[in-house]
C-alpha cells in the first residue's frame, strides 16, 4: 500500500522503521526542525533523520491548512495516511485524500487520555495499564472509532522505557490493521463517551519535585520525565535534575538515620534521600545542571556539609 507517514518523536520513528519494512512509504511529514540547546541549533527530528537515512522525501509544512499542501499531498496519491504523535491536527480536506483513510496510533487505551501527553498523564495519575490504540481519523481531536487495543502495564517503567515499549505495540496494531484494510475484514469500535479524558501537554517546569507534595506525587514526576520535559529541584541550592527514584520503607530509612523532613536532605550508607510531605524518596540518578549524568551517590558526595542533616531541597 501506498502510505504517507506523518509524525514527529522517537515514539514515531520507531512506528516509521516498522511500517518502511512492509508498505511503500512515498513520503514523510515532520514538524520542521527545532531549536535545541544553547548553541541554538536547528535539530531534526528522529522522523526526519530516519526519514533521510531510508531516502524517503520529508516535506516540513506549518500547516496543512493552505490549499498550496492539500494539492501537493493530493498529487502525492496515497492510498492511505497514518499518523504517529505528528503534533498538528489534520483538517478535513485532508483526511478526506487517501481512499483508505488516515489511521492514527495513539498512546493511549482510548478514550482515556485523548491529547499531546498520554503518556506522561497515564504516568502522573498512577494508572496500572496503559495501551494503544489503531484510530480511523476525524476533524475532532482523537474522537473517531478505533479498530485495534493493546495493553500494557507500566509499572515502575520510566517514561522513556513505556514510550518505547508502546512504540512496538503500536508498530505491530498497525500493521494488522492495514492488513485487515486490505483484506476488507476491518471491525471499528465507537468511543464511549462517557469514558472520556484528556492528557493536555505537560507545561514546563510542570514535572518539578516539591518537597511540599506526597512521596507518590514526587516519584510520578520523575518516572513520567524524559530529556523534553525533566523533573528538576534545587539541592543546596544547585539546580538537578533528578532521572531515577523509587519508593523506600520507612523502617528501612529509620533504620538507616535516613528520616529527613520535609524540605530536608538526608546522606545515608551512600545514598541519598529527599524529604516529602509524608515521609522520605530515594534518589538514585541526577543530572547537575552543567554536568553530566551522575550516580546520586557520587554527585551528594560533592555536595558540602550534606551528611550534617542541614542541607535542604526545594522546587525550581
Amino acid at each position: 500500500m501506498r502510505v504517507v507517514f506523518m509524525g514527529t518523536p522517537d515514539f514515531a520513528a520507531s512506528i516509521l522503521d516498522e511500517l518502511k519494512e512492509q508498505h511503500e512509504v512515498i513520503a514523510v511529514y515532520t514538524q520542521p526542525d527545532a531549536v535545541r540547546g544553547r548553541g541554538k541549533k536547528l535539530v531534526p527530528s528522529p522522523v526526519k533523520e530516519l526519514a533521510v537515512r531510508a531516502g524517503i522525501p520529508v516535506y516540513q509544512p506549518k500547516t496543512l491548512r493552505t490549499p498550496e499542501e492539500q494539492d501537493r499531498l493530493s498529487e502525492l496519491a496515497p492510498d492511505m495516511i497514518c499518523v504517529a504523535a505528528y503534533g498538528k491536527i489534520l483538517p478535513q480536506e485532508v483526511l478526506d485524500i487517501p481512499e483508505h483513510g488516515c489511521l492514527n496510533v495513539h498512546a493511549s487505551l482510548l478514550p482515556k487520555y485523548r491529547g499531546a501527553a498520554p503518556i506522561e498523564r497515564a504516568i502522573l495519575a498512577g494508572d496500572e495499564q496503559t495501551g494503544v490504540c489503531i484510530m480511523r481519523m476525524e476533524a475532532g481531536m482523537d474522537t473517531g472509532d478505533y479498530c485495534i487495543s493493546r495493553s500494557c502495564d507500566i509499572g515502575d517503567m520510566s517514561c522513556k522505557r513505556l514510550t518505547a515499549e508502546l512504540a512496538e505495540k503500536g508498530a505491530y496494531a498497525l500493521l494488522s490493521a492495514i492488513y485487515a484494510i486490505e483484506l476488507g475484514n476491518v471491525h471499528w469500535t465507537r468511543q464511549d463517551e462517557s469514558q472520556v479524558s484528556y492528557a493536555p501537554k505537560i507545561e514546563k517546569g510542570e514535572l518539578n519535585c516539591d518537597p511540599a507534595e506526597p512521596m507518590a506525587t514526587n516519584l510520578r514526576r520523575v518516572q513520567a520525565s524524559s530529556d523534553a520535559h525533566p523533573s528538576k529541584c534545587t539541592i543546596a541550592g544547585k539546580g538537578v535534575t533528578l532521572l531515577a527514584a523509587k519508593a523506600v520503607e520507612g523502617e528501612e530509612a529509620a533504620a538507616m538515620g535516613a528520616t529527613p523532613a520535609r524540605g530536608e536532605v538526608s546522606f545515608c550508607a551512600k545514598r541519598l534521600f529527599l524529604g516529602c510531605a509524608d515521609g522520605p524518596i530515594e534518589i538514585t540518578e541526577v543530572k547537575p545542571d552543567g554536568k553530566k549524568e551522575m550516580s546520586a551517590a557520587a554527585f551528594a558526595s560533592g555536595v558540602q556539609g550534606i551528611k550534617t542533616g542541614k542541607v535542604i531541597w526545594e522546587r525550581m
